[in-house]
C-alpha cells in the first residue's frame, strides 16, 4: 500500500489541500452557529442515505460541518486541540497522506451510512448519528501512535501522555460498541477504518520522522528560494564579500541554514561569516 501511495502522491500529490485542518474546523464554527441560530436548517445537512438516493446529493458531505457536540466550552477547546494535532499530522506525513487520511474516514463513515440505511430499511432520521466525532477520535489516535510521550495538559490542569488518553479513548470506544447494538458499531468501526487500514494494515505508513519531515521542510524552501539576477547576469553572490561566480568560477556558494532570509555565502565565507537573525542579538 505504501508504494502505491508514492505512486500516488508523485502524481496527483500537487492537488492536496494544504492546511486542511483549517477547512475543517470552519466547517465545524459554522455548523455550530446554525445549531444556535438555525437549528431545523442543520437537518438539511445531515447524512441521511434515504434522501440523498432521493436526489438530495449535497448531505455527502454536508454532514461534516455537524459539530460532535453543542457545548461551547467543550466546542473551543476541540478546535484549539484538533488544530494542534491535525497540523502536526499533516507536518508528519506530508498534505497528500494527510488528506488520504481525512477523507478515507469521510468515505468509510458514509459507506458505513449507507450500510444501516440498508439495514433499516430506508428509514430516516438517523442522520444525528454520523458527525467527524470518531474521525476526530481518529486524527487523536494516528497522533498518539507517532507520538505516544508527549504530554497533554487534561483539563488544562493535569499533565498525561497522548498514549494514555489514547488507552482510554480505546476503551470508551469499546464501550460504545457494546452497549451501542450492531448500528453503533458499524458507525464506529466506518469511522475509524482509515486508522485500522494505515497503522494495522501497513506499519510502514508510518511516513516521515519528526527529523526527517524537518529536513524536508528546510530543503523545500531553500529550492523554492526566487533565483537572483545581479550584475553581469551572475546569479549567486556572496553576502560578505560581494564575489559572484564571474568573478571566480571556482566558487561554491551556499545558503545558510541559520540565517533568518535567503542569504547565500561562497565557500570562503559559509562558515565564518556571522548569522543574521532576527531577533535583536546575534548567534555565531
Amino acid at each position: 500500500m505504501k508504494n502505491w501511495l508514492d505512486k500516488m502522491e508523485r502524481r496527483f500529490g500537487r492537488y492536496a489541500i494544504r492546511n486542511l485542518t483549517m477547512y475543517l474546523l470552519a466547517g465545524y464554527a459554522i455548523g455550530y452557529l446554525l445549531s444556535f441560530t438555525m437549528p431545523q436548517l442543520l437537518t438539511y445537512f445531515t447524512l441521511e442515505p434515504a434522501l440523498i438516493l432521493k436526489g438530495q446529493v449535497w448531505r455527502l458531505l454536508s454532514w461534516v460541518i455537524i459539530p460532535p457536540n453543542d457545548n461551547i466550552i467543550f466546542v473551543i477547546f476541540m478546535m484549539l486541540l484538533y488544530y494542534s494535532l491535525g497540523n502536526t499530522l499533516e507536518s508528519y506525513w506530508g498534505a497528500f497522506r494527510y488528506n488520504v487520511y481525512i477523507f478515507s474516514g469521510i468515505l468509510f463513515t458514509v459507506i458505513g451510512a449507507f450500510i444501516v440505511n440498508g439495514l433499516i430499511g430506508g428509514i430516516t432520521g438517523f442522520g444525528s448519528l454520523y458527525s467527524t466525532y470518531y474521525i476526530n477520535m481518529s486524527i487523536f489516535l494516528a497522533c498518539a501512535s507517532i507520538m505516544p510521550d508527549y504530554q497533554l495538559l487534561l483539563y488544562g490542569i493535569i499533565p498525561i501522555k497522548m498514549k494514555w488518553l489514547a488507552v482510554l479513548d480505546v476503551v470508551l470506544l469499546a464501550v460504545d460498541a457494546v452497549q451501542g447494538g450492531l448500528i453503533i458499531r458499524i458507525v464506529i468501526i466506518a469511522s475509524l477504518l482509515n486508522f485500522i487500514i494505515f497503522f494495522f494494515c501497513n506499519r510502514n505508513l508510518r511516513g516521515h520522522s519528526p527529523k526527517q519531515a524537518a529536513r524536508r521542510k528546510k530543503f523545500q524552501k531553500q529550492i523554492s528560494r526566487p533565483q537572483n539576477q545581479y550584475a553581469g547576469g551572475a546569479k549567486h553572490r556572496c553576502a560578505v564579500c560581494g564575489r559572484t561566480e564571474l568573478d571566480n568560477p571556482t566558487l561554491e556558494f551556499r545558503y545558510c541554514s541559520k540565517c533568518d532570509g535567503a542569504y547565500e555565502y561562497c565557500s570562503e565565507h559559509l562558515y565564518t561569516h556571522k548569522h543574521i537573525v532576527a531577533h535583536s542579538y546575534d548567534k555565531q
